[in-house]
């Protein structure tokens, strides 16, 4: 593609919803009982309401920032008749009379014969965000057990879990974010929002960035790279072999430089002078003002940014922990486990880029690079099943991959099994028991106009979850996500990749596909077991806690 068609393709039209695109977040939806009020089980009385410690000043901290407030919670014993609606409004009350308003009140009153908004059922998530006027992907949820944070992750919001000493351990071990107060997540909250906003936001000419990593790596740098070019008159990215299909696919790159470079190659050649001063002169051929080197936590850009420094670049932006002298004029940190779209958010943040008000810190592909699928799929709506990995152990086994494609076949998904070219072998056994085998057939944007038609994407892979998390296409995860699409939008509606739960095939935690007729997985409610009799009125264990 030429430049300028590339600069026309920069700008997604549809892509500003929210009030303040360049923020993560918009909105912090919590739970009520054990977050903002200690539990009380069945609680009808106003007199029983007693705050958590230090809730009162953390929600005033949100309000002072610009975040709206909900309060999203199960309060099944309304329709047990432990209290009325009356008792309810006046414990609701007297929570914002000790608290402070709350922008919206998101109540489920059913009990356990199901419903689209009991949590870990996303509906209240949902219903939240679009009465706040935002999306769940710009929420956050805080709550203080698993159900709350499936729920906000098949919604596809961020969350994050305020144990309390009934909180189970494997809910503990299941969450995304884990914070030991209210005061604590509200902190990391007004961090993370911080981090993506330029304390001296600058334009600049041509602008070099660099990610030379794996097309999934590429794929969730895109963020960062769209705030780059949002004030760039130019921008140039280099990447290596392994990325150049998805650079291709990336909104606001004007050029691409393909190189290898031996520091971030899985496999790399040998260092020779001659091959390294070619890439010198071609670096500054690019006769870039400045360069932002995007990295994995586990990766140094100290090497590249010497070589930029030969090449004459005058200005270097990257995240370092390691001391870099003189070769980075603008040294970032960055804490220890920020998903990598909103580690690259901060990274330009810090270069003095921001995305602007009508873009969303989400993933996202350029709508003209993604191709129709192929005539042979009829329509959309089938299942892709995506087996293999460049990582083995994230790879699905063979045996298992049939398995999932006689169970989605039984219950009446057509499903489509993709792969790489290596990997033939693998899809052609999966698709022999009952799916359509394009192994081998389709490049990364081919792969990407696949998934764009499909209902859900199965995958042990993180390249086509990344996919699917700009698609906006569910996604069903086999092990858990690298990236928690939640925090950026990834999720299809992220996601978006839903953390994993236990399904019925021995050693692969994941999410449980419907049948042809139930909502997809992240849309709708899950599995409901027999309708339980009420418990006692104490506490119990929380997972059959009173009134959640």
């Amino acid at each position: 593609m030429k430049p300028d068609q590339r600069r026309s393709a920069r700008v997604d039209p549809g892509a500003g919803r929210g009030r303040s695109g360049g923020l993560l977040f918009d909105a912090v939806l919590l739970d009520r009982d054990g977050t903002l009020v200690e539990d009380v089980p069945y609680n009808g009385d106003p007199e029983k309401v007693r705050p958590m410690p230090g809730a009162r000043e953390a929600l005033d901290r949100l309000r002072a920032a610009g975040l709206r407030l909900a309060v999203v919670t199960n309060q099944s014993g309304l329709a047990r008749g432990y209290f009325t609606a009356e008792q309810l409004a006046r414990v609701h009350a007297r929570v914002e009379e000790l608290l402070g308003p709350f922008d919206s009140w998101q109540v489920c009153p059913h009990d356990d014969a199901g419903c689209d908004c009991r949590k870990p059922a996303p509906g209240l998530v949902r219903a939240a965000a679009a009465r706040l006027g935002t999306t769940p992907q710009r929420c956050v949820v805080v709550g203080d057990i698993g159900r709350d944070m499936t729920a906000a992750l098949a919604a596809g919001a961020c969350a994050m879990l305020v144990p309390t000493p009934v909180t189970r351990p494997q809910e503990v071990a299941a969450a995304p974010f884990v914070s030991p107060t209210l005061s604590a997540a509200v902190e990391e909250i007004l961090r993370r929002q911080a981090a993506v906003l330029p304390v001296a936001p600058r334009a600049a000419g041509t602008v070099l960035v660099v990610r030379s990593d794996s097309a999934g790596d590429v794929l969730v740098t895109g963020p960062g790279i769209r705030a780059v070019a949002a004030h760039a008159r130019r921008v140039v990215l280099l990447c290596g072999p392994r990325g150049r299909a998805a650079a291709e696919l990336l909104p606001g790159v004007d050029e691409i430089i393909e190189w290898p470079l031996e520091w971030i190659d899985p496999d790399p050649g040998r260092v020779d002078a001659d091959r390294t001063g070619r890439l010198v002169q071609r670096l500054a051929a690019v006769g870039a003002d400045e360069a932002v080197i995007f990295t994995s936590f586990h990766q140094s850009p100290l090497p590249l940014a010497l070589l930029l420094r030969l090449a004459g670049v005058p200005r270097i932006a990257a995240i370092s922990d390691d001391y870099p002298g003189s070769l980075l004029d603008v040294r970032h940190r960055s804490p220890a486990g920020v998903p990598e779209p909103e580690r690259a958010l901060a990274l330009a943040a810090a270069a003095g880029h921001a995305l602007p008000d009508n873009d969303q810190p989400r993933l996202r592909l350029r709508r003209d690079a993604v191709p129709a699928p192929p005539p042979e799929l009829d329509r959309p709506g089938y299942v892709v099943l995506h087996p293999g990995s460049t990582a083995t152990a994230r790879a699905c086994p063979p045996e298992l991959a049939a398995r999932i494609v006689r169970a989605l076949t039984g219950a009446g998904h057509r499903v489509v099994v993709t792969g790489g070219p290596a990997e033939r072998e693998l899809t052609a056994r999966a698709a022999a028991a009952g799916a359509y085998d394009l192994g081998g057939r389709t490049g990364l944007a081919e792969l990407a106009g696949i998934v764009a038609g499909a209902a859900a994407l199965v995958v042990g892979n993180t390249g086509p979850a990344h996919l699917a998390a700009a698609l906006g296409v569910p996604v069903v995860s086999l092990f858990a996500p690298t990236v928690p699409y939640g925090a950026v939008g990834a999720v299809p509606g992220a996601h978006g990749a839903p953390r994993r739960r236990r399904g019925p095939l021995p050693g692969h935690p994941r999410r449980h596909l419907p049948g042809p007729g139930a909502p997809l997985p992240g849309r709708g409610r899950p599995r409901r077991g027999p309708r339980r009799a009420p418990p006692p009125r104490r506490p119990r264990r929380r997972d059959r806690r009173p009134g959640r």
